[in-house]
């Protein structure tokens, strides 16, 4: 006999294990908004000609309309890659 209420816990647990966490938990969302992979977002944010990360933010958020925790998110992702 099989439990439904234990079927569905641990179906959360184990969904919940293999989900990504910080940044990297916004790039699916933001691939499906956006239309870009996050690969590209990347080279954007590396070709920018500024450095700070608030700055970076701001600009992602004016010149490309990302909200704010997505340019959060991709800025703190490229960051924490390239050792800043």
């Amino acid at each position: 006999m099989s439990c439904p209420r234990f079927r569905v816990v641990l179906e959360v647990i184990v969904s919940t294990a293999s989900a990504p966490k910080g940044p990297a938990s916004y790039f699916p969302s933001i691939e499906k908004k956006y239309g870009r992979p996050v690969s590209e977002w990347f080279e954007v944010i590396r070709s920018s000609p500024l450095d700070r990360h608030m700055d970076l933010v701001a600009w992602l958020k004016s010149e490309y309309g990302l909200g704010h925790g997505h340019a959060n998110a991709l800025v703190a992702a490229v960051r924490a890659e390239d050792g800043r």
